[in-house]
């Protein structure tokens, strides 16, 4: 559980459907403060694999496709070539219609330990996205090389046909220089990853 509280400041110019908080917060497994972004976002497709940043630089994305990977197939080093390493990480089709698809036929989730996914990256990225369906509140956690906390992003629950004003497969997204690894966790809930890609 995350108890929060926090004060609205400006939008978020990556994200218009995200607002940017300051916020004083404590996580069961783990306490930390600093500045989270609480997202509630619908995901725009675009066809361009070069985007522009917050800061205004031009970075190449690199968007992950899940075709060749099987279901139940445990997913660590097969995109080490395009540049992350997932540990806790499995491929799945699945079959609970309050997680969606939204693209293809497989999507990501934590497993054997359920809730907990992390990425690790080959070189340093400056911006992470991915959609996500969540049974919990999650959260998305950037770290640099030495493992020291960079920037958070919070997710509400989003189940499909339970109720909550964000939809399912939400796009989450956390921006900042030298990104060497991200965490999600959903915090005793399960959630599901498409549309993962990276900024280098």
């Amino acid at each position: 559980m995350i108890n929060q509280t926090y004060t609205q400041s400006k939008l978020d110019p990556l994200n218009p459907w995200s607002k940017i908080v300051r916020s004083t917060y404590t996580l069961d497994k783990c306490k930390r403060k600093g500045k989270v972004q609480v997202v509630a976002s619908r995901h725009h497709v675009g066809s361009s694999t070069k985007t522009r940043c917050q800061d205004e630089t031009i970075c190449k994305d690199v968007r992950l496709q899940f075709t060749n990977l099987k279901c139940f197939e445990t997913v660590e080093r097969q995109y080490e070539s395009q540049g992350v390493i997932f540990s806790n990480c499995m491929a799945i089709q699945p079959s609970n219609p309050a997680f969606p698809i939204k693209f293809g036929t497989l999507v990501l989730m934590g497993s054997p330990n359920s809730g907990l996914l992390e990425a690790t990256f080959v070189h340093p990225v400056q911006r992470v996205k991915a959609l996500i369906t969540s049974s919990q509140r999650l959260l998305l956690s950037a770290y640099d090389s030495d493992r020291k906390l960079l920037t958070q992003s919070i997710l509400a629950a989003n189940l499909a046909n339970s109720g909550s004003p964000i939809p399912p497969n939400a796009l989450l997204c956390v921006q900042a220089d030298n990104i060497h690894r991200i965490t999600l966790c959903a915090f005793d809930g399960q959630f599901t990853v498409e549309g993962f890609s990276f900024c280098l």
